[in-house]
């Protein structure tokens, strides 16, 4: 693989590469906060840590390395454990596939799945994986088509444009490549991944969800827990290796390099690390940034998702279809909502607002004392401020409409007639992309998903839900749909809502095939003068979608500018202020390749309370003895236990089955299914969440409270060997 690290060619980069090597270049052996992209390891002392490899066996720019073994899949990360493509990830990772697989007659979902031969793995038409094959900077290119261009909505088009034609340059789809352009430092650095795409995705594996998701939402970002959250897929490609969707002929794919397993775990205070794709992190964004988040954003979309995963469930109590049907969008609301809960109540708990603003007001003199500093950097906080000022007054409308064609199927169809009706009338290159001809037929595909679990009790719900708050918002956010509703009427609020709900949306025909494709071949005008009450209110909607897009490309662009300024002063600042090694200065994890390391360590998260870093199977049976249905034991599973039939898996310390694992490492959304690793490069477990605490680790990480956790591998082998008797499987993986 041709991996290669940014080379900075302005004097600007050279002052923030200098900035950023002194600090890196002399991190302490302790584990620090730290998702490092893949070549900064040179600069860290992995083995004075704990690690027996080189560093070049965990990446080798010019060769095989581990990281050749890791895949992104689609939001997760997987890694390859079998010379035939056979890949380890999270049981949530491919959850959608299961419940899409299963039926009321053949329940994977609560029943498991174990193909005990190739023929039987079943097929997930969408799932991709993606294994990186290398990366440029492509920083100046980026960088110099928009230095000149003054106005924000006009910068925030450019960069977007040229980001995307650069990775439009470096795909290759005959070869399979598929490319992207992340944002290392906002507004500074931008690099080119490329990465080979696999089409053919399928199931290998997964527990009953009473193994694979035991604690359900009771136990969601909680330690300690008792979950064996893991599957595992195989990769399939054409017999001449090139990516096609699922077919008869594919054969397995064959990695560069797959993981070992060892069957022997670890144990507390061992050295391990981390290689995945993580998320997006904050960590270099300002307290204003924090600010919006804490009060607007994150409470927002917690309480609405509240609602819907309550009302979702209110309509499938004793209907195992409709549960199904639900499943997996409650599974995903309620990952969301109990995310941004734990990091609410983290932002209070720290004061972390204000200790960001006391870090700004410490900055601001820092600068103000440096004259060429303060010419240059002086107005940063006052500038984003004032956008942020901006930003807050709209925030209940803007975040309202980014959310009501989730909620509202009808609503969001009719939206997208309006927008279908509007673009044809265009010539191809001027319409927006998706209503090009190139891609109408996959926009059009993707409706089907709005038909295909629709329940008109939940829409009606959440319509009336939403139209009841939005008539409380004060007048900057008022939502121009809703308030429309309400001219000349003087009924009480819920009937006219109920009434518009009732007449207008669920007694429309939209849902309905030919009618919706009646309606892609008329005008707008026709459309808007039929009268039908539901595009009257759909158009409202549209246009303040796009009246709020707009206005947050404008904010982007500036802020764009403002926080790489931010971001170079405050690692001048750092570099001017704190002893080499005190702290990573590291780009915002952004879904590039990482690594993080720490160790298997325990932690107190209040006072006398002190969490031990591994569950044992004897947790498992306490909580099913409490009857709650999140913690359901399966009958084999207790069979197991009662006969203390453990096999080699148990602790060579404890004495007992261990399950889950606890540990320091800095990770986030993205390292889902992440290998955790051992000091020789071996796969001990498969990191699958965080602590509650560390649920902020968004926008601050802690070694006092950041903790992540993983199913141990014990558990994964314990699980496919006495539980399933997947002896394929083990054999597979070199483990029988």
């Amino acid at each position: 693989m041709n991996f290669r690290w940014l080379k900075f060619k302005s004097i600007q980069f050279v002052v923030v590469l200098f900035a950023l090597s002194f600090i890196l270049g002399l991190i302490p052996p302790s584990q620090e906060e730290g998702m490092y992209p893949m070549s900064e390891i040179e600069k860290i002392d992995l083995k004075k840590a704990g690690l027996k490899l080189s560093n070049k066996e965990v990446y080798n720019p010019d060769g095989v390395s581990l990281v050749d073994a890791l895949v992104n899949l689609s939001g997760c990360t997987g890694s390859f454990i079998s010379e035939q493509g056979l890949i380890i990830t999270n049981h949530h990772c491919v959850y959608s596939s299961i419940v899409r697989s299963s039926t009321a007659e053949k329940n994977y979902l609560d029943n498991g799945f174990h193909a005990a031969a190739k023929d039987e793995e079943i097929p997930s038409p969408g799932s991709t994986a993606r294994i990186i094959e290398s990366y440029q900077d492509v920083s100046e290119e980026v960088l110099s088509a928009i230095e000149n261009i003054k106005d924000p909505l006009e910068r925030t088009k450019a960069l977007a444009a040229k980001t995307k034609s650069l990775a439009e340059a470096a795909a290759n789809e005959k070869e399979s490549i598929v490319a992207d352009v992340s944002e290392m430092f906002t507004g500074k650095t931008y690099v080119l991944f490329r990465y080979r795409i696999i089409r053919d995705v399928r199931l290998v594996y997964a527990p009953p969800q009473s193994i694979g998701n035991f604690g359900g939402e009771t136990d969601n970002w909680v330690w300690p827990r008792h979950t064996g959250d893991f599957a595992l897929v195989r990769a399939y490609v054409a017999p001449d290796g090139k990516a096609v969707p699922y077919s008869k002929d594919n054969v397995p794919f064959k990695p560069k390099k797959f993981l070992r397993v060892n069957p022997q775990g670890v144990e507390e205070g061992d050295f391990t690390f981390i290689l995945g794709y993580p998320g997006r992190t904050f960590r270099h964004r300002p307290a204003e940034f924090i600010k919006y988040q804490q009060d607007y954003m994150m409470p927002f979309v917690a309480n609405l998702y509240q609602y819907a995963i309550k009302t979702m469930q209110d309509l499938s109590v004793g209907d195992k279809t409709k549960q199904l049907a639900f499943a997996n969008r409650i599974k995903g609301l309620a990952n969301t909502m109990k995310n941004y809960q734990g990091k609410l109540k983290g932002l209070k708990k720290l004061n972390l607002v204000e200790q960001k603003f006391e870090e700004e007001k410490q900055l601001q003199r820092f600068i103000d004392a440096d004259q060429k500093l303060k010419q240059q950097y002086g107005n940063v906080f006052a500038n984003i401020h004032r956008i942020y000022e901006e930003i807050n007054s709209t925030a209940a409308a803007d975040l309202w409409v980014r959310q009501i064609n989730s909620f509202a199927p009808s609503v969001s169809l009719a939206t997208f007639v309006l927008n279908y009706v509007e673009e044809i009338q265009k010539p191809d290159s001027e319409r927006r992309q998706p209503f090009q001809e190139k891609n109408l037929k996959q926009t059009l595909a993707q409706l089907q998903n709005l038909k295909a679990g629709y329940n008109a009790d939940f829409e009606k719900a959440m319509l009336m839900k939403m139209m009841l708050d939005a008539s409380k918002h004060k007048q900057s956010a008022r939502i121009a749909a809703v308030d429309y509703l309400l001219e000349g009427n003087g009924a009480n609020l819920e009937t006219i809502f109920k009434e518009f709900v009732d007449k207008s949306v669920l007694a429309s025909q939209i849902m309905q095939k030919e009618y919706f494709e009646s309606l892609l071949t008329k005008k707008p005008e026709e459309i808007l003068g039929s009268g039908d009450q539901l595009f009257n209110f759909a158009a409202k909607i549209k246009l303040q979608i796009q009246a709020s897009e707009k206005a947050t490309q404008t904010n982007e662009g500036k802020l764009n500018k403002l926080y790489a300024d931010l971001v170079t002063a405050k690692m001048i600042w750092k570099n001017t202020n704190m002893p080499a090694g005190q702290a990573g200065f590291i780009p915002d994890a952004n879904s590039t390749l990482r690594l993080t390391y720490g160790y298997v360590k325990g932690y107190s998260p209040a006072d006398a309370v002190y969490y031990e870093p591994f569950t044992s199977i004897d947790g498992i049976i306490e909580k099913g003895n409490t009857g709650e249905e999140d913690f359901a034991v399966p009958d084999k599973l207790r069979t197991l236990y009662e006969k203390k039939d453990f096999g080699k898996y148990v602790s060579n310390r404890t004495k007992k089955l261990p399950i889950a694992l606890l540990y320091n490492m800095d990770t986030t959304g993205g390292n889902s299914g992440s290998p955790i690793l051992d000091a020789y490069g071996n796969l001990i477990g498969v990191n699958f969440d965080r602590a509650y605490e560390a649920t902020i680790n968004d926008f601050a990480w802690n070694e006092a409270y950041s903790r992540s956790i993983g199913v141990d591998i014990r558990y994964v082998l314990w699980v496919l060997d006495k539980f399933s008797g997947a002896e394929n499987i083990l054999k597979e993986i070199a483990v029988n």
